[in-house]
Parts: structure tokens; C-alpha cells; sequence
């Protein structure tokens, strides 16, 4: 049986694994529960009652947490010439078309976060559906990373907006903060995307919808919450 390190016993007393908490007692916890050295994510995870693989009980949706990531994204415009101006305005890392198509293809660069483009351009970044999909880098309208509002989109990523799909299980993971936020502003940003993952409920789907919520940060245990707690 692997031995407890000091830190893990310590961790192990300030909770009740077996326990719900309240989302403001999670993201308070959540923050005496991590020992890191390094500024740790902060991830929430929602159980849904759903069947993904049946179109109309997919849930994906965007929100903007209001304290945002505590990560800088680093964003890929791929616009055209009279596109660029605005981008660059906006906040964009990189810029332009061809240029760096061709080198996500020859070099396999991925030295970007999101993927902003056009509605005209999309036949030639399709192309690169191969690589960027399984990273889930693959610009889509849904998630608003595909629009004639290249400025604007740029703006909501920079300023902590996240798209989020549920996956194969049901489950929604989303990176929600980092260890170094108050309480308060995990709770505040748990609390936006738990709201919208509850207002996409498929009409589809049957009987308990939000199952189970876990909090955890980088290394940590999983925190129970209790959905019916979520406002407390």
C-alpha cells in the first residue's frame, strides 16, 4: 500500500471525502485542499444526464466567467488583409492567413490557445481539421470562434471567455480559475458556468439532469458539491 506523504495527511483531515458542500464552502476549501507549489487550475466538473451521442441531448455552449481564467490565451487570427487591423487591435498574438496555415502543416506549430477566423475562410483552415481537431483547436460558429466580428471575439477570449462540450461520458470539464483567486472569485466563475451548463438542458433528456459537480485544482482530491446547493 503506497504511504501517505505529510502534505497528503494533512489534506486528508481538512475534509469529508464523503461530504457535499455547498459551492461557496468547495471554493474555499478548494484553496486550504492544494499544496502546490506553482499556481494550480482550478477545474469543475458537471455529471449530466444525457446521451452524447444522440444529437439533440449534445450540450456545448460559451460563457464568460467574470474574474476570468487567470490564464492569458494566446490567439491565432486567421483573417484576411482587411481583417488584420482589427485583430491586431483586438489583442490577437498572431495574424494573418497562408503564412501561417502553411506553417501548422509543414512544422506542426501549435503555439496558440484558440483559433479566431472568418466564415470565407473556413474552406482553407478546414484543411487543417486533422491537427487542430483532437487538440480541440478547431475554430466552430457555435463557440463564436468563427465570425464576421473578428475584434469582438478576440476581446471575450482575452477577457475570460471559455467554450465547453460535454463529452463521451457526460461530463463537462472546464478550467475555471486558478489557486491564487479569493474564494469569492472561484465561486463567482463556478457559478456562471454551472448556470449555463443548467440553461442548455436538452429538452431530450430525462430525469436528473445535473448529477454530480466536483471541484478539484491541479493534484488535489475531488471536492463534492451539492447541486442543489449551488446558490448557497
Amino acid at each position: 500500500m503506497k504511504k501517505l506523504t505529510k502534505n497528503r495527511k494533512k489534506v486528508l483531515e481538512k475534509y469529508d471525502h464523503q461530504k457535499k458542500y455547498s459551492l461557496s464552502e468547495a471554493s474555499k476549501l478548494v484553496k486550504d485542499i492544494t499544496t502546490t507549489k506553482f499556481d494550480a487550475s482550478v477545474d469543475v466538473d458537471i455529471k449530466l444526464g444525457v446521451d452524447p451521442r444522440k444529437a439533440n441531448q449534445m450540450v456545448r455552449g460559451i460563457t464568460t466567467l467574470p474574474h476570468g481564467t487567470g490564464k492569458e490565451k494566446k490567439v491565432l487570427a486567421l483573417v484576411t488583409p482587411d481583417k488584420e487591423k482589427e485583430a491586431k487591435e483586438a489583442g490577437a498574438d498572431y495574424v494573418g492567413l497562408d503564412e501561417y496555415i502553411e506553417k501548422i502543416q509543414k512544422e506542426g506549430w501549435l503555439d496558440f490557445d484558440v483559433v479566431i477566423t472568418m466564415p470565407q475562410v473556413m474552406p482553407k483552415v478546414g484543411k487543417l481539421g486533422k491537427i487542430l481537431g483532437p487538440r480541440g483547436l478547431m475554430p466552430n460558429p457555435k463557440s463564436g470562434t468563427v465570425t464576421m466580428d473578428v475584434g469582438k471575439a478576440i476581446k471575450d477570449v482575452k477577457s475570460g471567455k471559455i467554450d465547453f462540450k460535454v463529452d463521451r461520458y457526460g461530463i463537462v470539464h472546464a478550467s475555471i480559475g486558478r489557486s491564487s483567486f479569493k474564494p469569492e472569485q472561484i465561486e463567482e466563475n463556478a457559478r456562471e458556468l454551472i448556470k449555463t451548463v443548467i440553461k442548455l438542458k436538452p429538452a431530450a433528456a430525462k430525469g436528473t439532469y445535473v448529477q454530480s459537480i466536483h471541484m478539484s485544482s491541479t493534484m488535489s482530491p475531488s471536492i463534492k458539491i451539492d447541486p442543489k446547493k449551488v446558490d448557497e
